[in-house]
């Protein structure tokens, strides 16, 4: 399904990378993410610079610098208790 133009995109994407967090792992020095989302989603998220382009045959995805750092940050403000 696309992401529906009348939703905030600006809080999809900081959604989508929450939401990679919890699938986060290290290996080489470089954080991954599982991509199995919505395509739109993940394009969402490569936009703001936060996760390399998500399209080719890997599993996962890396997380940039700014993305591995707001991964959290945003997990924490939209399902923080």
């Amino acid at each position: 399904m696309p992401v529906p133009p009348d939703l905030n995109h600006d809080k999809l994407g900081e959604v989508t990378l929450a939401f990679l967090a919890l699938t986060a792992f290290r290996s080489h020095h470089v954080t991954h993410a599982w991509k199995g989302m919505n395509w739109d989603l993940l394009d969402l998220a490569f936009q703001h610079g936060w996760i390399a382009d998500p399209k080719g045959p890997a599993r996962s995805v890396i997380l940039t610098d700014e993305g591995e750092r707001l991964a959290e940050a945003f997990l924490r403000q939209h399902f923080g208790r």
